[in-house]
């Protein structure tokens, strides 16, 4: 699972989704590695209003691609976005909410703590 990899509060990194299978490694984790250039680390639950500016933006998340084992993305999902599109989606106004606890410290790399706590829903 998360290996021992931490989240963006420096605790054990929790489990993003298993329905759909998310994470770098199909672990169901936003768990990373050197190899994941696209730093798959954000765990959201996307909207319809973050997929679609996706796929205008070039990201199509909504389309299934099974011989990839990709089921395509609807409203509520959750899954390891990568940090830099999530970026890019928040500064056009179109950021969906994100787990903390789910989502990868490597993250804090590309987007701000400040950030990811606006938009958190396991905030406390």
């Amino acid at each position: 699972m998360s290996k021992n990899q931490k989240n963006v509060l420096g605790e054990d990194l929790e489990e993003c989704s298993n329905d759909p299978l998310t994470g770098w490694y199909r672990d169901g984790c936003c768990s990373t590695d050197e190899n994941d250039h696209g730093v798959h680390t954000v765990c959201a639950k996307v909207t319809t209003e973050f997929l679609e500016w996706c796929k205008k933006a070039g990201n199509d998340l909504i389309t299934p691609h099974p011989e990839f084992g990709f089921p395509g993305l609807k409203d509520g999902d959750g899954w390891c976005v990568c940090a830099s599109w999530y970026t890019r989606a928040v500064d056009a106004g179109k950021g969906c909410p994100v787990y903390l606890k789910r989502t990868h410290e490597k993250t804090l790399k590309l987007v701000s703590m400040e950030v990811l706590k606006k938009n958190a829903i396991d905030l406390s």
